[in-house]
């Protein structure tokens, strides 16, 4: 439903892996050959590389265009890999290379030309998984249900528009969760580490998934390099999974005194990170605002943390936006001893804890929020 929400689309960083085709040593390198067909070769190199944290050093290596206008390139391998292969500076292909052989035929002549890749497990679970999240704009539920969200966008309807949104998403959900049961499903590879860690799965709602999949790299493939990233990316997210006690946090406020997440103990509190210099945050300070005073009698309260460089910068939005709640501080922008601890890498951020400290959701924005305090607390 496109006028209501934007499909997650995979982020595909990188594409391809696995068979039987591939020579294996005894000391665990392996040959594999990526072979293909250049339609329209140009003047200038083909170029693979393989992808890397560290740019500077990674391998490179020019790959030979045969008279027939194809070419086969072997790669020693130690561990399963992203790779790019750039075609004479104009087309470029990115690849997820494991066990299998590949074929690789491109145009070699546009950005946008004619590409494809055989032979990849790796490029089959990404397709599939892609097409389960996109089934929902195909079913024949949503052509009315378009149709009635524009209507009531016309007719400036947000209380329609909201309802319709909900109506969507739980469409979409069903799809998700399909396509999430069926990565848990899969035997280790890159192309499920790649598409968790580009959140075609939302994180908090689907972390028994990300568990699961740490669970079959630990078992099997340990000593991979970006099966290592992935899992240490999940044990961080542990303490931080809906359920767990949230971090204390000790900072200063405005007056200097210094205050204790774990002292709002007893009552439902939103830890929101947030800074002056921020628009969303200021766009969605108004939505704080108005849960905060409607909930505030029955248990409810805001512990903000600024990400602000300066005190006359924080204390000056906290006047203008009217943030009538508890705030602290350590004035060191992502810096911040706070931000370090929740992992913060962009803000708004906002957790909500329940009366003990845990907790119970992530990043509730406009109507969600109030939604879920009128859930726990009450209309």
């Amino acid at each position: 439903m496109k006028s209501i929400i934007k499909v997650a689309v995979l982020s595909v960083v990188v594409l391809i892996s696995c068979s039987s085709s591939s020579t294996e040593a005894e000391s665990g390198t392996w040959t594999i050959t990526i072979r293909g067909k250049v339609g329209f070769p140009q003047q200038g190199q083909i170029v693979i590389q393989e992808l890397t944290s560290n740019s500077s050093s990674a391998w490179q290596d020019t790959i030979q265009l045969k008279s027939n206008y194809t070419f086969a390139k072997k790669l020693s391998l130690k561990e399963p890999g992203y790779y790019r292969i750039n075609f004479y500076n104009t087309q470029v292909l990115n690849l997820i290379v494991d066990k299998s052989d590949i074929e690789v035929n491109v145009d070699g002549n546009s950005p946008q030309g004619f590409s494809e890749i055989k032979g990849s497990r790796d490029m089959d679970i990404i397709m599939n998984a892609q097409r389960l999240i996109r089934a929902t704009e195909t079913m024949p539920e949503m052509e009315k249900l378009n149709q009635d969200f524009a209507k009531a966008q016309q007719a400036g309807d947000q209380a329609k528009m909201a309802e319709l949104q909900q109506t969507y998403l739980k469409l979409a959900k069903g799809n998700t969760d399909k396509a999430a049961e069926y990565l848990r499903a899969q035997e280790p590879s890159l192309a499920v580490i790649n598409l968790l860690q580009n959140n075609s799965l939302d994180a908090d709602q689907y972390f028994d998934t990300y568990l699961a999949v740490a669970d079959k790299l630990r078992t099997s493939w340990s000593s991979y390099t970006h099966a290592k990233t992935f899992i240490d990316k999940v044990d961080k997210m542990k303490k931080l999974a809906i359920g767990q006690p949230a971090p204390e946090i000790s900072l200063p406020n405005p007056e200097g005194q210094v205050v204790k997440l774990s002292s709002l103990r007893g009552q439902y509190v939103l830890v929101d990170f947030w800074a002056k210099w921020c628009g969303p945050c200021r766009k969605e300070n108004p939505n704080v605002v108005k849960a905060f005073h409607r909930f505030k009698s029955k248990g409810f309260t805001v512990f903000g943390v600024s990400l602000d460089r300066t005190k006359e910068d924080w204390v000056q939005a906290i006047q203008q936006d009217g943030l009538t709640w508890t705030h602290v501080s350590d004035l060191k922008y992502f810096q911040s001893e706070a931000a370090k601890t929740y992992d913060i890498q962009g803000i708004p951020y906002s957790l909500l804890l329940d009366k003990e400290g845990k907790i119970i959701a992530k990043n509730l924005r406009g109507a969600a929020l109030e939604q879920k305090l009128e859930e726990v607390l009450g209309k």
